[in-house]
This record gives C-alpha cells, structure tokens and sequence, in this order.
C-alpha cells in the first residue's frame, strides 16, 4: 500500500487545474504525479499540457510515453519540435481549455516569465472554471519565506492575468529530503495560506518520507511523489528508466 494512503486523498471540484510555481519549485513533478492520481482514482479522462517554455530540463513532456501507458493524454508539441527549448504553444492545448474532457492538468513554467504564456490563453478560461495552484518549495531562493512567497505569486498573477485558487506544499531537496524539511514546508505554507486566504489543495512528497509521518502530522491531503522526470544525465541509466 503507498505511503500515502493513510492520509486524506485530495480532491478536486473543477475540471482544469493550472499549475505553476516559482522556478525549481517542483511543479513540473507534481504535475504528472497529479495525473496518476487523477487516472487512479476517477474514471473521467485525464490530460496533461505542458506550457512550461522556461526550463528544457524538467519538463513533464518528458514523461509523455510512460503516462501514455496509463492511458493519460499529453497534449505537447509533436514531430520535431516535442524537444525543442522554444515557447511553442499548440492550438489544442487552447482548445482543450475551452471544452475540457475530463480532468485536464496545465503545468506552467516557472516564475512570472513562463506564467506570461497564460496571458495569451486567459480569455480560454471561464470565471470560476478552473483551480489555478501555486506549488511552493521552501527550499527554493525567493519562496523560503511568507514575504518572498507573496512576491513570487503577485507576479506571477499580473504575468498570467489569473488569479490562485490555492497553494500545493511541495517541500523538498530531491533524493535527500526528510521529515523536518517537508513539515517545515508544510509550516510555510500554512503561514502564506493564513495571509491570503488561500486553501493548501495538497502536501506532495516521496513514499519513503510519507512512510515515516504520522497522518495527523499533517491535516491537509496529501499527494505521494514517484519521481519521473530526471536530469539528461540520469535518463542514460537504469535508474533514469521512466
């Protein structure tokens, strides 16, 4: 049973969710991790749309032939611009916002320079139709704090010409991650959710920390973290195999 599965499950009420955060923030990770989520406990279709056009690393496109096996649609650019570092956005994705079918999953670039993307698709959305989730990563240079944190998501509105809904703590210094660094996380995010009004949607972390938390160490839901999406030199071996 995953580690996980001992705390609430989150839930969604609206079909598209927007995700973005600051650079490095992670959100690119939870992004596909949420649509495993979604596949494995709905039985709505679900689709991911990358519109990250800052980071050519970390992209969850990468991801798109594993996610393909588990039935889940990635909406990219195909042919020879699928790994191309450019800001290419593909009509369907615009589309897809304006008739969803199912859940439909946007991760967004990094900082207010990749939310601008969102800008040129803000008339797509109808009001109240959409969650749009900041992820925050309190080990990240601008969102360690309450006050760099506002400052961060004021940006990144006025870039994007949307408003957040909510807030994902996603806590984390990859494979060395522990417990304290992810309830601190948590303990920030508690903090900004306190200054904006802002509900925390979820808490995303690997399996092997969930496993040695106590359910009640952390009243929101929780998201466990398989980690898919590596850096070039890893995707070479075993151990990068998605």
């Amino acid at each position: 049973m995953p580690a996980a599965a001992k705390f609430k499950s989150p839930l969604f009420h609206k079909d598209i969710i927007v995700i973005v955060g600051g650079f490095g923030s992670g959100k690119s990770e939870v992004s596909v991790n949420l649509a495993r989520h979604l596949m494995a406990t709905d039985t709505r279709p679900v689709a991911l749309a990358d519109l990250d056009i800052v980071n050519p690393y970390f992209r969850s496109r990468e991801a798109a032939t594993a996610l393909a096996t588990l039935g889940i649609r990635s909406i990219v650019p195909t042919g020879a611009y699928a790994t191309a570092d450019l800001p290419i956005i593909i009509p369907e994705i615009k589309s897809s916002i304006q008739q969803p079918d199912g859940w439909l999953i946007i991760d967004v670039g990094g900082d207010d320079a990749g939310a601008t993307v969102l800008s040129s698709l803000s008339d797509a959305f109808t009001p109240d139709g959409y969650d749009l989730l900041f992820t925050l990563n309190a080990y990240r240079p601008f969102t360690s704090d309450v006050k760099g944190t506002l400052k961060i998501m004021g940006e990144i509105e006025r870039a994007g010409g949307l408003k957040f809904t909510g807030l994902i703590s996603n806590s984390h210094l990859i494979e060395q991650t522990t417990v304290a660094e992810v309830l601190h996380g948590v303990d920030l995010a508690r903090q900004v959710s306190e200054q904006t009004g802002l509900p925390i949607f979820f808490v995303s972390a690997v399996d092997s920390v969930l496993a040695q938390l106590d359910a009640r160490q952390i009243p929101y839901p929780v998201l466990g973290i398989n980690r898919s999406l590596l850096k070039p030199w890893e995707r070479s071996s075993p151990a990068g195999t998605n």
